[in-house]
């Protein structure tokens, strides 16, 4: 073989060797950093941009895709421990018109973390009601999302500031008392006898740990790979006593039914959607918001869990275009009567 062919070959192997090497070497030594780049080339993928705002000495790190239009757009809060990239397995299946805003939820993520904030959902919903002023989202109402913890930060957030808001969608929101009790409120009320409450299976420290909060919260059983589930931990694991902090806060006296509280308040037209499996929020909750929400829609999501958002992220984003759809036939019918 001609030695310059030879050459070639050998460098056109080695081009492709360097980039498999380095995915494998991730993979096996720096699981945690693999997921940090699987979250940006998605978010590149789907056209979402990172950007901050200051609200005084404060920091909110948000994504957006698009600009206002003649439709609202749409500002996502997502739950306990998440981060604002959780919402991209939704955001993949919204046209790329509309005005999507995803933030991160106070001390979640790359908005500021302060141990003098205040993190009851009434206090988040302030610093929502914050950032939306900062980057004048509020110029004309918008649809706002918001899922588990992010659900009761919604809801209180349209029951108090309903001039923001066009419509509502609540996925498994928190803050509601239940008649039945869901297997992670026995969990909690178990390890609350045994004075081993910092044992919280939303706060997992190891794989294992992490491989029972995923079951937990989803009907669908994912295969993850045990480098996966380290990655996983490793990433959270310094944030841990943070998330300590404020799940004491929101399951205190002051946010625990923070949503019950306020939902006769909320006059914007709601959508619910409920997992009909979901082990962590008793799917009960639906019930108890459309009897006090004058025009609430619920849809009960069958063969899924807590995570609606992962599990059903194309049902999920039909159902919430759909309700729009329905919103803006219904305000088109009343201008021509």
């Amino acid at each position: 073989m001609d030695l310059d062919v030879l050459n070639m070959f050998v460098i056109a192997g080695g081009t492709l060797a360097i980039p498999i090497l380095a995915f494998v070497a991730s993979f096996l030594l720096w699981p945690s950093a693999l997921i940090r780049i699987y979250y940006w080339y998605w978010r590149r993928a789907l056209g979402m941009q990172v950007r901050y705002a200051n609200y005084d000495d404060y920091q909110f790190c948000y994504s957006y895709r698009g600009r206002p239009g003649y439709r609202p757009s749409i500002l996502m809060l997502h739950g306990f421990s998440a981060h604002k990239d959780m919402w991209l397995s939704i955001v993949k299946f919204l046209p790329k018109n509309l005005h999507l805003v995803c933030v991160d939820m106070p001390g979640h993520e790359g908005t500021t973390r302060s141990a003098l904030d205040d993190y009851s959902i009434s206090g988040q919903a302030k610093r929502i009601h914050q950032f939306v002023e900062c980057i004048k989202l509020n110029r004309r109402p918008f649809h706002l999302v918001g899922t588990s913890m992010g659900g009761n930060v919604a809801g209180v957030y349209a029951a108090q500031y309903p001039e923001d808001i066009c419509s509502l969608t609540l996925i498994c929101p928190a803050g509601l008392p239940s008649t039945t009790d869901s297997k992670f409120i026995k969990q909690l009320r178990e390890l609350q006898e045994s004075e081993r409450i910092d044992r919280i299976p939303l706060i997992p420290s190891t794989p294992e740990e992490m491989a029972d909060m995923l079951k937990l919260c989803s009907y669908v059983r994912f295969k993850v790979p045990q480098q996966i589930l380290q990655g996983l931990v490793d990433v959270r694991i310094p944030h841990n006593d943070f998330y300590r902090k404020l799940f004491l806060e929101i399951v205190d006296e002051k946010s625990r039914h923070s949503l019950h509280e306020n939902m006769s308040k909320i006059k914007a037209p709601t959508q619910v959607i409920w997992g009909k499996q979901d082990q962590v929020l008793d799917v009960s909750g639906a019930s108890v918001l459309a009897s006090a929400i004058p025009d609430c829609h619920v849809y009960i999501l069958e063969n899924c869990g807590h995570s609606v958002v992962v599990e059903r992220p194309r049902k999920t984003a039909n159902l919430i275009l759909e309700f729009l759809a329905l919103l803006h036939s219904m305000d088109n019918n009343k201008k021509q009567a």
